[in-house]
Order: C-alpha cells, then sequence, then structure tokens
C-alpha cells in the first residue's frame, strides 16, 4: 500500500515537469493509487495542518447542492473565493454570475444532475437494495456543463463497493495538488464514507 508520504516522494522523484492554467508549473505524475483501512482509524494527514472544520463545511455546502461561495465565506472559510471573484469569472466568460457563484459543480451534479436526478439519494437507495450493485456511482463530470463552472471538477466521480457488510469507497481526480489539496480531499471522502455508512446501516 502506497502511503501519503511514498506518493509525496514519488511526485518528487519522478515527476515531469508541465506547465499549467496557473503559470506556476508543477511536477506531475499520472495515475498513482493510495489506500486507506478506514476501519483502522481516520486518515488524517499530520504533515500538514488539516482544516478540518472547512472540510467538513465544504463537504454539507456540496450535500447541500449549493455553489454560492460566499456561504462558506460567511464562515470564514474562504477556500472557493479565489475562483469566484468577480474578475475570475469574468475571465471565464461567467459575467452573468453574481460574485461568489462557481456554477453547476460539485453539489450541483450530485444532487441535482441535469435540474432532476439527485444522485446522492439514488446511490443511498442503490446500497440499501442492491448491494452487489457494480453501478454505485456519482459523477460530477457532466460536460453539457462544464462551460458554466468556475472551475471543471477535480474530484470527478467516486464509486462504492458493499462487501462483507462493510462500504468502501474510490474517489478519482484528474488534477491533485497533492501537497496541498489531497489531505483536504482524503479527509472529505473519508467522511463522506462514514456517512454514507450511517445512511446505510453498513
Amino acid at each position: 500500500m502506497k502511503t501519503y508520504q511514498e506518493l509525496l516522494q514519488d511526485v518528487l522523484d519522478n515527476g515531469i515537469e508541465k506547465q499549467d492554467r496557473t503559470g506556476v508549473g508543477t511536477l506531475s505524475v499520472f495515475g498513482r493509487m493510495i489506500r486507506f483501512d478506514l476501519s483502522e482509524g481516520f486518515p488524517s494527514v499530520t504533515t500538514k495542518r488539516l482544516f478540518f472544520r472547512g472540510v467538513i463545511e465544504e463537504l454539507l455546502w456540496f450535500l447541500r447542492g449549493q455553489t454560492d461561495s460566499k456561504i462558506l465565506e460567511d464562515k470564514v472559510i474562504k477556500i472557493w473565493k479565489g475562483n469566484t471573484t468577480r474578475e475570475f469569472l469574468d475571465q471565464k466568460g461567467l459575467t452573468d454570475y453574481p460574485e461568489g457563484e462557481a456554477g453547476p459543480i460539485y453539489g450541483a451534479q450530485w444532487v441535482n444532475w441535469g435540474g432532476k436526478h439527485n444522485q446522492i439519494e439514488k446511490l443511498i437507495q442503490m446500497i440499501k437494495k442492491s448491494p452487489n450493485s457494480r453501478r454505485l456511482l456519482v459523477s460530477a463530470w457532466n460536460v453539457s456543463d462544464l462551460d458554466k463552472v468556475a472551475l471543471p471538477p477535480c474530484h470527478y466521480s467516486f464509486l462504492c463497493n458493499v462487501a462483507d457488510g462493510k462500504l468502501s469507497l474510490m474517489f478519482n481526480m484528474r488534477s491533485c495538488d497533492v501537497g496541498l489539496g489531497l489531505p483536504f480531499n482524503i479527509a472529505s471522502y473519508a467522511t463522506l464514507c462514514h456517512l454514507l455508512c450511517m445512511a446505510t446501516g453498513l
């Protein structure tokens, strides 16, 4: 099992220099995976301070289908502020959005895909009724909405599996700041897995 620290070293040792949209540049590796056994404890990465209150509030923001970053900013959580400023939105061509609006990002796709599908509700019901299904999948990558979002989803889908009365969750990322953002994402999806267990009795 590759640990978070091993992944960091892998990036430093094997990363290929690439340019990115920010102009900062990256060291890039492709197709890596790390695993955590939630039955052994919560995977709180301790190599840096984890903004856990922000993890929880953002996850609840997603689960409520909210997309206005000012809801988080009112709670002194500014993780979306830089991508929802007037200047940023205008540069993206989202001139009709009020400042703070991120467009149909994660939460909108999770609970209101196409204005009619609550993927989270359907996932919970499917886990309860068809736990052996291989379709326990939630996607945030809605191709028809990609030009309507402040940022396209980085963690674009997650897949669940039920075996021996236990729920596992695997999330996928197309882009990830391993040093800064990944510990946040790990904590968020670990929390989501626990919440799904509570909702399904697993």
